[in-house]
C-alpha cells in the first residue's frame, strides 16, 4: 500500500523521474481545460441552454456567492483564482472513483504547492487593493512589536493549508485501500462515497480560506 501517489513511480532517468502525482495533476489540469473549452465553446445568452453550460452557471454562481459571503465586495474580481482552487481539489476528489486512480491531493508536494498559491496571490491582492504602503503597513498592526508575529502567522497558515488538506485526502484513500484488502464488496463502496464526500469538504474548506486570507489583506472590511 502506497501512503503517497508520489512512490508510484512511472518512468524514472537518473534524477528525473515521473510519479503518480505529476502524471495526475496533468491529467486533471487537462480535464479541467478541455472541458471548460468544451462548455464554454457555444455559450447561450437565451433561454435555450445546453445542461451543462446550465450546470457551469449553478457552480459558477454558487462560488461567486461564497466568495461574497466571505466579504469580499467584488467576487467576480477573485473567482478565476479561488475557483480554480477549488475546482481542483474537488476533481481530483471526484476523480476516486476511477479504478487505478491516485489523487495528487494525497501528495505533500502538491498540497504544498496549492498553500504557496494562496501565500503569494494573497500579498498581491492586498497591494492591489491598498497598494505596496498600504499592505506593508498591516504588517505593523496594531503595533510594530506584532511584525514578527504577524510573518509567523503568515507562514504558518500557509503549512496549515498544506498539511491539512494532504492529510485528510490521504488518510481517506489510506482507509479505502485498507478496506479493499478486507472487504472487497461493501465497505469500499460506503467508503468510496464518503471519500468523495470528504473531498468536496476539503475543497470547500480550502477555498472558503484562501477567501478568508484575501478579504484580510484587502482589509474589505473596514
Amino acid at each position: 500500500m502506497r501512503l503517497s501517489p508520489d512512490e508510484w513511480i512511472f518512468w524514472l532517468h537518473g534524477f528525473v523521474k515521473l510519479n503518480a502525482t505529476i502524471a495526475f495533476t496533468w491529467l486533471l489540469m487537462l480535464v479541467l481545460t478541455l472541458g471548460a473549452w468544451l462548455v464554454t465553446r457555444r455559450l447561450s445568452r437565451g433561454l435555450q441552454r445546453s445542461r451543462w453550460q446550465n450546470l457551469l452557471e449553478i457552480v459558477v454562481l454558487g462560488i461567486v456567492q461564497q466568495i461574497e459571503q466571505v466579504g469580499l465586495r467584488q467576487p467576480r474580481r477573485y473567482l478565476a483564482f479561488l475557483g480554480t482552487l477549488f475546482l481542483f481539489v474537488a476533481a481530483a476528489a471526484l476523480f476516486t472513483i476511477l479504478p487505478g486512480y491516485e489523487p495528487p491531493t494525497g501528495s505533500l508536494s502538491t498540497t504544498l504547492a496549492l498553500a504557496l498559491c494562496v501565500f503569494v496571490a494573497v500579498p498581491l491582492y492586498g497591494i492591489r487593493d491598498q497598494g505596496l504602503r498600504g499592505y506593508l503597513k498591516s504588517y505593523l498592526e496594531p503595533t510594530a512589536l506584532m511584525l514578527p508575529f504577524n510573518i509567523i502567522s503568515e507562514v504558518s497558515r500557509t503549512l496549515a493549508l498544506a498539511v491539512r488538506l494532504f492529510g485528510n485526502m490521504m488518510s481517506g484513500a489510506m482507509i479505502i485501500a485498507i478496506l479493499l484488502t478486507i472487504t472487497p464488496f461493501l465497505f469500499p463502496v460506503l467508503m468510496t462515497a464518503l471519500g468523495l464526500l470528504t473531498g468536496m469538504v476539503q475543497a470547500y474548506i480550502f477555498s472558503i480560506l484562501a477567501a478568508v486570507y484575501v478579504a484580510a489583506a484587502t482589509h474589505v472590511g473596514d
